[in-house]
């Protein structure tokens, strides 16, 4: 969702470098009146109460569009030929096949989304305005940051939700867990901390690229934190989002045969880029009681042991925040023999 800039939702090749905008710091105050002007439900009798033209679209791309004007905006302001043009040259993938898009003068996209609002987002529909807003925001920045939610919720974060805390590559790149854990961002919060929502930043941060990649050289960021304004890497991890969604993580294997003059610890590094899950099974020797840790990057803090599942057999998991390189030690206790690890990481 967005606010009151924008919208809301109805969910529970690189860019150049961007210097860091001059924003106001934000206000309890501020983010009070945007609370009280969020929208949470599109209202399904008011969208079916409009009268809507258009359908499918064939863009100049070969893809079909699926996109309805309200026949209360005047041909010569918005057809669904123009607007499906448009979207089809928007940053995208798949995705867009699932999207229907409805444009409406603002009067009437706040009777469907609510008021003060400038667009929703629902699963596979967005209601975007025909016109530019009071205060100068103009439609294709509102279609685009809606747009943005429509590829969250087309795209996997195990084991959080893409809608809520952004794309994996994106939410890596921004430490949205670490951020979390401290209490620096709120996924899914439409109240009081819109401004650090995830879910609204990733919105935002895909605006930007694909205005940046459109050459838009107006581009503001205004109702985001701005510790939230993307890197030039996040701008990149966004991109590769988009374009090549994450859909599963690596699996590693890794032996090592104990005998009697084999060191007794074996390390193994493991670089962890992305956020997510981590789970390890080891499979070990008969008579075998080898330790099976995860350590953090600094070799002495143990976060997790493996614990037996079966007679020889140890696992563990853990969710990757934030820690980029990460330590397996295998202590030999027990029966010598081979020790196998099977290594999946996000």
């Amino acid at each position: 969702m967005i606010v009151p800039a924008l919208g809301a939702v109805v969910l529970v090749g690189s860019a150049s470098p961007v210097p860091e905008p001059a924003a106001a710091p934000l206000r309890s105050g501020e983010l009070g009146a945007v609370a009280s002007r969020i929208s949470l439900t599109v209202n399904a009798s008011a969208r079916a109460a409009v009268d809507w033209r258009g359908g499918p679209v064939t863009a100049s791309t070969g893809e079909i569009v699926h996109v309805f004007v309200s026949n209360a905006v005047p041909l010569e302001v918005a057809t669904p030929e123009g607007w499906a043009e448009f979207l089809s040259g928007v940053t995208h993938g798949a995705e867009l096949a699932a999207l229907t898009t409805r444009v409406a003068p603002l009067d009437e996209v706040r009777t469907i989304c609510g008021p003060s609002t400038l667009g929703c987002y629902g699963p596979n529909e967005m209601i975007v305005p025909s016109e530019a807003a009071e205060d100068g925001t103009p439609p294709e920045e509102v279609v685009r940051h809606e747009y943005g939610h429509h590829i969250a919720f087309h795209r996997q974060n195990p084991p959080w939700r893409a809608i809520d805390w952004g794309p994996k590559r994106w939410a890596s790149s921004a430490d949205v867990c670490a951020r979390v854990s401290r209490n620096e961002a709120f996924p899914g919060s439409g109240g009081r901390n819109y401004a650090r929502n995830p879910g609204e930043a990733w919105a935002e941060v895909y605006r930007l690229m694909d205005e940046r990649k459109a050459g838009v050289t107006t581009a503001t960021w205004t109702i985001i934190a701005p510790t939230f304004y993307p890197s030039e890497a996040a701008l990149q991890a966004a991109e590769r989002d988009v374009l090549e969604p994450w859909t599963r993580g690596r699996t590693l294997s890794f032996q090592r045969t104990f005998r009697q003059r084999t060191p007794k610890v074996w390390w193994i590094r493991l670089t962890t880029p992305l956020d997510g899950e981590l789970r390890l099974t080891a499979a070990l020797p008969r008579a075998g009681t080898q330790e099976v840790a995860l350590v953090a990057g600094n070799r002495r803090t143990v976060l997790q042991r493996g614990q037996w599942v079966s007679q020889r057999a140890k696992r563990l998991s853990r969710v990757v925040c934030g820690q980029r390189t990460l330590f397996l030690r295998v202590t030999q206790q027990g029966g010598l023999g081979s020790v196998r690890l099977t290594v999946s990481t996000p």
